[in-house]
């Protein structure tokens, strides 16, 4: 079976988790995104700040290389700067890029996006 990245704003993380849940319950391999709680590292010096906000962006990049495509789970139409960044990084490296909805906010980033899978089901279907 394929596997597939989760990328994401983590003030979806319970949705983005329950999606991630149903893949891997159908056999994909699944890589989730780790949402770090912001306020704790804010509470670090500066320069720990940094590694710590350094260390999760290589972690999640690094996961976008392993995976064989990428799901962006843009609840509301929404999709932040750190996803649009994921977005940029996932088609420099030729991935597949699948949305759980449309995006319409920025024409530039949409047109990276290949296809949209609003259900797990959907999107396994793309990945065979």
């Amino acid at each position: 079976m394929k596997s597939v990245v989760i990328c994401g704003s983590s003030r979806f993380k319970k949705e983005a988790l329950e999606f991630a849940k149903a893949l891997e319950a159908r056999g994909v391999i699944v890589y989730k995104p780790y949402h770090a709680n912001v306020n704790e590292i804010l509470k670090l010096d500066s320069e720990l700040q940094e590694y710590a906000f350094c260390g999760l962006s290589l972690h999640h990049l690094n996961y976008i290389r392993k995976a064989d495509a990428v799901f962006i789970f843009n609840q509301n139409g929404y999709i932040g700067n750190s996803t649009i960044l994921e977005i940029g990084f996932s088609s420099a490296l030729i991935k597949p890029i699948y949305s759980l909805e449309n995006y319409d906010a920025d024409k530039s980033i949409a047109v990276l996006i290949d296809a949209v899978a609003k259900t797990p089901d959907e999107l396994i279907k793309k990945l065979i």
